[in-house]
């Protein structure tokens, strides 16, 4: 069976050709819903999506009627998307999502319908300052957690890390669904701080480009005793009068941002952490390194920690959404298993 699979961000759209449940084919683009929001028009997104499931195919060898299913998930189901669908409410498993799903045709991207993949948001009503703190919601990550789930074969409660612009924690249940999750915004934090502040001179590489381990703790422990803003001013005064190098400072910042994650999972209504949750974390191999130090040298936190491969966190949206197009029954339950 051949299926397309389309995964939109707020700045980038992927496509996945799938055949026999592995990948054959993928294509991207760097254009995403944020092109709608500033353009007001849908024209680039539609544009950017067709030529990637275009580019697909063609690495393929395939032409449009190969194909027997195209599923969506990712901020193309938002307002600013290609098909909006309202989030669901957590605690959500896949039956949920698969029941959730929605067809539609897009005739500027595909001649045949689409089937798309909503969000899941927590379980939050009547939103004010009061309690605007525990709300919080995704739109694919929640594809991304259940192809984790699926891949690990998670029974146990567990927090999956998706570092990133938008560094997401998602909560799993002992029933392998999603109870809720929190946002940060460390990755673009980090950009912002490290390319558009006075520390731009001191960081000179920008990003850390392999991990200090003293370093890194040392900026989280920084952060959680003067607060963010001085411990990021801390990392100018190291490159003034002291002889750290800019990696070493980068690990500094690095530290001091992704230890303020950890506050919030001390301390966010978003989710309730408990110590011994299990901790499952993806991402680029610097900032997984990273996350997993943190955790393991912070005394609140006492779970399993585990770190994926790129093998293991390779297509999970993809492979994902086909789970839960399983589910729905768009998808053979006889299909070879996915790779």
């Amino acid at each position: 069976m051949n299926i397309l699979t389309i995964d939109t961000g707020t700045t980038n759209t992927r496509v996945c050709l799938w055949r026999d449940g592995q990948v054959v084919a993928h294509a991207a683009r760097q254009v995403g819903v944020r092109d709608t929001a500033i353009s007001g028009s849908r024209d680039k997104l539609e544009a950017a999506v067709r030529e990637t499931i275009e580019e697909a195919l063609t690495q393929a060898s395939l032409d449009e009627d190969a194909v027997e299913l195209v599923l969506a998930s990712g901020m193309i189901t938002s307002n600013m998307g290609l098909c909006e669908i309202p989030h669901v409410v957590a605690p959500a498993g896949l039956d949920t999502l698969a029941a959730a799903m929605r067809e539609s045709t897009v005739p500027t991207v595909w001649k045949r319908p689409i089937w798309f993949v909503p969000g899941v948001r927590n379980a939050v009503e009547h939103i004010g300052l009061h309690n605007c703190e525990a709300m919080d919601m995704m739109r694919g990550e929640e594809v991304e957690s259940f192809a984790l789930v699926e891949r690990l074969g998670l029974k146990e409660p567990a927090v999956i890390v998706l570092p990133g612009s938008h560094s997401k924690f998602v909560s799993i249940d002992a029933k392998q669904r999603i109870a809720g999750c929190v946002t940060t915004l460390a990755g673009e934090l980090l950009h912002v701080i490290s390319h558009d502040t006075i520390l731009a001179s001191s960081l000179k590489e920008g990003f850390a480009k392999r991990i200090d381990k003293e370093m890194l703790l040392a900026g989280a422990r920084s952060a959680k005793q003067i607060g963010l803003g001085r411990a990021c001013f801390s990392v100018r005064i190291l490159d003034q009068f002291a002889v750290y190098d800019a990696n070493a400072r980068a690990n500094f910042l690095l530290g001091a941002v992704l230890g303020s994650d950890l506050l919030t999972l001390k301390n966010s209504s978003a989710i309730r952490m408990n110590p011994g949750t299990r901790f499952v974390v993806s991402g680029k191999p610097i900032l997984r390194e990273a996350i997993a130090l943190l955790v393991e040298g912070d005394d609140f936190f006492s779970g399993a920690v585990t770190v994926l491969s790129d093998d293991e966190q390779r297509d999970l949206a993809g492979y994902g959404v086909i789970a839960v197009a399983r589910v729905r029954g768009l998808v053979d339950t006889n299909e070879p298993a996915l790779g």
